[in-house]
């Protein structure tokens, strides 16, 4: 039995989460908010960085100070919520959106700018695209165990060394100066930064992404608790350094690209223009290698993820086979294509992120109020409540007149985090109940 890791094994397993997180999605939407947030740029990448970094960085440090996964962080308000919260959670950054995203992302900014019009819009060469990155994905995940291996030795090195070349290169020639913020960034960039790091999907992802590190720590023979949270600390940070750089470098690409290419619609298009003016013909060669590594190092890990979840949950089926109809699912999903998906996910994140949030923030506290579930559960009730109506306003199907009562009376819900105070009230809510159920428990949290 090891004590602890080397620290050239924790960076090697910091590499790999900085890997898992760094999906097709983390490249291409700091550059959209940099073109759209122009002068405002810094000020709206801070807002994303809480949400896109901070936030995914609390994710793994709880689940490594609970030593257990999501479901088990999810029971402390109720078994039934932490079960079915678990399988949203596992659905949203699955199979419905996060593992299609990446094959699609991939497809479009790494392989359409060397198709032909026609070709691209055929569909089929993005259904031979898609069968081969999931027939890759599968492959690679098929054993777990040499994920830190995989990722960690090969992958992350290549995909770390070209993105360090399209950065430097960004800030070495700049192709111009940032522009007038658009609209949406003109008031308030910092809140719609924050909003913007939802896409990420990285705060859910760290809930499980947490339990990957975990058990890549136990595969090498560490079983202190103590241990593995330090190990799940120390490579949390490495890789929310390396998120932070990228994201600066990229929101910065995207902020000054607008004088050589233009306004483009999505960070895609932005990447593989900028890509081009930057490094000539060979710009989208280099383009095309980061997003494939980036979004297979994800695509892996999701699938790993969700395989390991959904066999322990049903036990009838295996790993393997689980795995095989991820990929096969996810493989059909991805040829809706990006903006669909992109499309359908916002609400779902916008419902559910905020959830995510407060969980995580909660269990850092619990302490103090002894871990009561009446805190949790009137906390995220409280928290729910906003988060859904939000969530209906991003699929535009929320009644208008409910939309303008909870701009009225909610602090911050014009700014997309009107959960906020609702989440604080709730927590003190419950933990007032709590005392009045329980007595001792204020004696018991003093300690």
């Amino acid at each position: 039995m090891k004590q602890g890791l080397s620290s050239k094994e924790t960076f090697v397993v910091g590499l790999m989460l900085f890997a898992l997180f760094f999906g097709g999605g983390n490249m291409i939407f700091p550059p959209s908010l940099g073109q759209a947030a122009g002068t405002n740029v810094w000020i709206a990448i801070t807002g994303f960085l809480i949400t896109g970094v901070g936030l995914p960085l609390l994710g793994v440090i709880a689940i490594g100070l609970t030593g257990s996964d999501v479901q088990t962080l999810g029971s402390r308000i109720h078994p039934v919520f932490g079960i079915v919260f678990t399988i949203i959670l596992y659905l949203a950054i699955g199979p419905l959106f996060g593992i299609p995203r990446t094959g699609t992302v991939a497809y479009e900014i790494g392989v359409t700018p060397f198709l032909s019009e026609g070709m691209a819009k055929s569909g089929f060469s993005l259904v031979l695209y898609t069968v081969l990155f999931f027939g890759v994905t599968y492959w690679l995940s098929l054993n777990p165990s040499k994920l830190v291996d995989r990722i960690g030795k090969l992958l992350t090195p290549a995909l770390l060394a070209i993105l360090a070349l399209l950065a430097i290169k960004t800030i070495a020639t700049p192709m111009g100066s940032p522009k007038t913020p658009q609209a949406a960034y003109e008031n308030g960039p910092f809140f719609k930064g924050f909003l913007d790091g939802y896409l990420t999907m990285d705060t859910l992802a760290a809930l499980v992404f947490g339990i990957v590190v975990i058990n890549a720590v136990r595969d090498k023979g560490v079983t202190s608790s103590k241990a593995i949270t330090k190990v799940c600390i120390q490579a949390g940070l490495i890789a929310a350094a390396g998120l932070a750089i990228v994201y600066l470098s990229l929101g910065y690409l995207g902020a000054t690209s607008v004088d050589a290419i233009g306004y483009k619609d999505n960070g895609g298009l932005i990447l593989s223009q900028a890509a081009n003016v930057l490094f000539g013909s060979l710009g989208n060669i280099v383009l095309t290698l980061a997003i494939t590594f980036a979004c297979l190092t994800t695509s892996v890990g999701l699938v790993s993820a969700c395989g390991q979840y959904f066999s322990k949950i049903l036990p009838k089926l295996s790993y393997k086979i689980i795995v095989f109809i991820l990929t096969v699912f996810s493989a059909v999903i991805a040829n809706f294509g990006l903006t669909q998906l992109i499309t359908f996910s916002v609400p779902l994140l916008t419902a559910i992120y905020p959830l995510a949030i407060v969980l995580i923030l909660l269990s850092f506290i619990d302490r103090i109020f002894s871990r009561a579930p009446e805190v949790y559960a009137c906390s995220l009730l409280f928290t729910g409540a906003v988060s859904i109506i939000d969530g209906l306003k991003a699929a535009k199907i929320a009644p208008g007149g409910l939309i303008e009562f909870f701009g009225t009376f909610i602090p911050l819900f014009n700014q997309g985090i009107g959960w906020l105070v609702p989440a604080v009230a709730g927590a003190v809510i419950g933990y007032a109940i709590a005392l009045i159920r329980r007595p001792h428990l204020k004696t018991k949290g003093s300690h």
